[in-house]
């Protein structure tokens, strides 16, 4: 059975936390976004040049940065969602400066205690 594709109300949900986690990521605002990952050994997150396994070793990865991540323009967000607890979202940016483009990839899924990251990838075209 084929899940139901952006359902409005789920969509907007999402698209919601989507941006909640996008202004806390330009604030630099750790405890949000480590609220918004999944506290789970089964998380994942791929950065530009590390992989890391696990709630706490993605949170410890984040407390380890010494400043906030550059700022960036989203030039292009696609988030689908696969019935009512499931979704992707997906950007391109480009840092502040920069003439690379960037991209983000999410897996979110909802939880008991709201719609959480379970899976995230970040890379650089070029």
């Amino acid at each position: 059975m084929t899940p139901e594709i952006n359902i409005p109300e789920v969509l907007a949900e999402v698209t919601d936390v989507f941006a909640r986690y996008e202004q806390a990521l330009m604030a630099n605002q750790p405890a949000v976004l480590d609220e918004l990952f999944w506290n789970s050994l089964h998380t994942l997150r791929y950065g530009f040049s590390e992989n890391h396994y696990g709630h706490a070793g993605i949170s410890a990865f984040r407390a380890s940065l010494p400043v906030q991540s550059p700022p960036r323009e989203l030039l292009r967000t696609v988030i689908t969602t696969y019935g009512r607890d499931f979704a992707t979202a997906n950007c391109e940016f480009r840092r502040e400066g920069a003439t690379a483009v960037g991209r983000q990839s999410q897996t979110w899924l909802r939880t008991a205690d709201g719609w959480r990251v379970v899976a995230a990838h970040v890379s650089l075209l070029g």
